[in-house]
């Protein structure tokens, strides 16, 4: 008779009952963070996975399914790991914990278990805070900035494609890597002419890049953002101004390309220079163009697959991480335009 295969985790152990676990935790001042306020960290386990996850000291009893009491163990390692590293668990953190924890029984691809059986989920560090994938296909998203010059996002709202790249930006700038960011957007609205808007160039473009902003003041302290902003360490302009310019030694990221034509793309494209990074997002499901009108996105998208340095990396309804209806009310729109094709 064959012995059962132990479960891998902080000092994990098997009841004789296949659909009982014991997880004991070596660290007790680690738990009330794990658990969560009254427990609400092992309250949204049970509801995603459908398990009974009781908590006594340092150790948590599941009870469900074989499957699904695998999966809340491999998510409380996550965040147990999460926690040793110093980082603190919001509830998005249990929400993506679990989504890899069902990545990992679903044998996708996933990034070298360590030594200890932690799944090695890929982060981004910086000053203000550490971002970790929550998603397999985020993770993806993440190590593609180190080994692509050229990283296409694309996907529906929501799925942290502008979010992950402005993070990357940022640590990029912080440890002396690139030595600039430059932000842009197509202005569609706007017709790309912006003159007729009161202000200088900043307030113009303020209203198109506004998430891109939102995204660098939750990685960098306020007065360092704008101080950037005034030195041109961080630059913000429309598409049309990057016509004619090289740019180099820096962090580049197009955002809502899929407003972009085929000439804005192909122009945009070709301004990258030595020691620079692009960063291009967008979601072929909700172009404002005229219709008839080719999506630069899109074009280069198919144009573009196969070529060493480029990686393209597509999201889903599954990979959305913010709040749980936006993932079903995209599924709901995909499915409409679906059935009017």
């Amino acid at each position: 008779m064959n012995a059962r295969p132990p479960v891998r985790g902080p000092l994990a152990a098997v009841a004789p009952d296949p659909a009982h676990i014991v997880v004991t935790f070596d660290d007790n001042r680690l738990m009330p963070a794990l658990f969560g306020e009254f427990d609400r960290n092992l309250a949204q386990l049970e509801q995603r996975l459908g398990v009974d996850a009781a908590a006594r000291g340092n150790q948590v009893t599941i009870r469900g399914s074989q499957e699904a009491c695998t999966r809340a163990r491999l998510a409380l390692d996550i965040l147990y790991g999460r926690l040793q590293e110093g980082h603190e668990i919001s509830t998005g953190d249990v929400d993506g914990a679990v989504r890899l924890a069902e990545a990992a029984e679903a044998q996708l691809s996933l990034p070298t278990l360590e030594p200890r059986g932690r799944l090695a989920m890929a982060q981004i560090s910086t000053r203000r805070r550490t971002v970790m994938a929550r998603t397999v296909m985020q993770d993806a998203y993440i190590r593609a900035f180190d080994r692509a010059d050229l990283i296409f996002g694309v996907g529906p709202a929501g799925t942290g494609k502008t979010y992950l790249a402005v993070a990357y930006a940022s640590a990029m700038v912080e440890r002396g890597a690139a030595e600039r960011i430059i932000l842009s957007r197509p202005a569609v609205e706007a017709g790309e002419r912006l003159g007729f808007l009161p202000g200088d160039m900043r307030e113009k473009v303020d209203p198109y890049l506004r998430p891109l902003y939102d995204a660098l003041y939750d990685m960098m302290p306020a007065d360092k953002v704008e101080r950037g902003l005034q030195s041109g360490l961080i630059e913000v302009a429309p598409l049309a101004f990057m016509r004619g310019r090289t740019l180099a030694d820096a962090i580049v990221i197009l955002d809502e390309a899929q407003n972009t034509t085929s000439m804005q793309m192909k122009m945009f494209l070709t301004r990258l220079g030595e020691n620079s990074k692009m960063i291009v997002t967008g979601d072929p499901s909700q172009i404002d163009l005229p219709p008839g009108q080719t999506s630069g996105l899109v074009e280069a998208i198919g144009l573009l697959g196969g070529i060493a340095r480029i990686a393209q990396i597509r999201f889903t309804s599954a990979d959305v991480v913010r709040h749980p209806l936006v993932g079903q009310i995209v599924d709901a729109y995909d499915r409409s335009e679906g059935a009017s094709s």
